[in-house]
């Protein structure tokens, strides 16, 4: 896959085309400036792919479509889904000039989002994923487990406070871990490699104007996020 804007650019339109059903719609003149500069960004093919994804997914629940699906409709959701992705792996929030990378903690929770409603979202995300296949009697327990304790805590989140909130809150961020070990150890190792190499790929814009720590660290949290996506796991910590 080419990392030059015109690879890029075309890797997008033949994605574009399909998702318009083969009805080609060419990324060329401002359309063609406004991709290049998503690769300017450093934004992952696959990011771009998602961003574009949410689009149509949007479009798709508002009734039939009448019309080919233009790429700078997309603009908004790519960008969207990049700071998402910049978040999730520890990398700080785009500026509108291409700055220099910082390292930031990962948002885990949308801003606003309530603690008890943050609970039932993830006792429904581990109750599918759990749903979705056996992938070790260690991780189906796991889940399990995690999920009945989430559960219970529900009904009590309404009135923690102070310590005991906080309490909840540290056991959250011990659980998502001990997920995500349970997680690992499941799948093949020759996954597990594929996952990293797609990662690197997904941080190569990026890794020159890193710290080899700093790399290290974001290497590892986009690993972590292509394995909760590829097993459907939610995330449970809490900020």
């Amino acid at each position: 896959m080419g990392t030059e804007p015109i690879d890029f650019c075309r890797e997008i339109e033949s994605y574009l085309c399909q998702k318009n059903d083969g009805h080609l719609v060419r990324v060329t003149g401002p359309s063609f400036d406004l991709v290049s500069g998503w690769a300017a960004r450093g934004i992952p093919l696959k990011i771009a792919f998602q961003g574009i994804d949410r689009y149509f997914e949007r479009y798709y629940r508002k009734g039939p479509r009448r019309r080919p699906i233009r790429i700078d409709f997309c603009d908004a959701d790519v960008l969207d889904v990049f700071d998402e992705w910049r978040r999730a792996v520890g990398l700080a929030p785009p500026r509108r000039d291409v700055g220099e990378v910082e390292d930031i903690e990962a948002a885990a929770a949308k801003p606003g989002v309530s603690l008890p409603a943050h609970l039932q979202r993830v006792v429904l995300r581990l109750t599918a994923a759990r749903a979705g296949g056996s992938l070790g009697d260690e991780f189906d327990a796991l889940i399990d487990a995690v999920a009945r304790e989430l559960d219970a805590a529900r009904a009590e989140t309404r009135g923690l406070r102070g310590e005991a909130r906080q309490a909840l809150v540290a056991r959250l961020a011990t659980l998502d871990q001990d997920l995500l070990n349970a997680a690992r150890r499941s799948l093949d190792p020759a996954v597990v490699a594929a996952l990293t190499r797609e990662a690197s790929e997904e941080l190569a814009a990026f890794r020159a104007r890193m710290a080899t720590d700093a790399y290290e660290r974001a290497l590892g949290a986009a690993v972590t996020r292509l394995i909760r996506a590829r097993l459907n796991l939610p995330t449970i910590v809490f900020t």
